[in-house]
């Protein structure tokens, strides 16, 4: 069912915006496979499948982006996913992406939750206080042509209401994804926009530990 065509790797070091430049230059990554969609050009009610079949890939994206960023799994401060869904298919297949993907950035990162449970729609079963990557991973999903581009939402790990953090990074693979593919795409950071200044949450503030706050 898995049947990868590309991978596409992306890294960025952001060393100012017309302000001071940083200290350590905050990087920001990006990676991208482009796969075969089973399901296009059809209507498929089952696609379950896929999502497990999925599982690997995601793994295998996640520790490859960390590797392309040359820094250590402490280092990230954000991530974020998407999905890029060719004519031929529908936006419900780049939502096959949310558990293979994010919950392999988040166990990687140090979360020890039961992704499984997650994926049969139950509570997550906690195996003990998550280390880390306990936010939710933000997403977003479209239907596009060769080239298309689509902006990938990050929000810090631990709390989604880090304002610091809020950022997105556009992500496209030249030439995909064709109507019968998806390019499943995965994105992380090690810190908050450069010169970030407009109040709110700090990352040093977190206090609840709750994914939120």
């Amino acid at each position: 069912m898995i049947q990868i065509r590309r991978v596409f790797t992306h890294v960025e070091e952001i060393r100012h915006e017309f302000g001071p430049q940083a200290e350590v230059p905050p990087l920001r990554g990006a990676i991208g496979a482009v796969l075969t969609n089973p399901y296009a050009g059809r209507y498929e009610p089952d696609i379950l499948p896929m999502m497990d079949a999925l599982q690997d890939v995601g793994l295998d994206m996640a520790q490859r982006l960390l590797q392309a960023m040359h820094v250590p799994a402490e280092r990230i401060e954000t991530y974020g996913k998407g999905a890029i869904v060719g004519a031929g298919g529908e936006l419900e297949h780049g939502a096959l992406w949310h558990v293979p993907g994010g919950y392999a950035m988040r166990e990687l990162l140090g979360w020890k939750g039961d992704r499984n449970a997650y994926a049969q729609g139950k509570a997550e079963e906690k195996t003990g206080q998550p280390a880390n990557a306990l936010a939710i991973v933000p997403s977003t999903k479209k239907v596009g042509g060769p080239g298309a581009a689509l902006d990938v939402p990050l929000t810090h790990i631990n709390a989604s209401y880090v304002r610091s953090h809020f950022d997105a990074i556009e992500v496209r693979v030249p030439g995909a994804p064709a109507s019968d593919e998806i390019v499943f795409i995965l994105a992380m950071s090690t810190g908050a926009r450069i010169h970030a200044r407009v109040g709110g949450l700090k990352a040093a503030d977190i206090s609840q530990w709750n994914g939120l706050r």
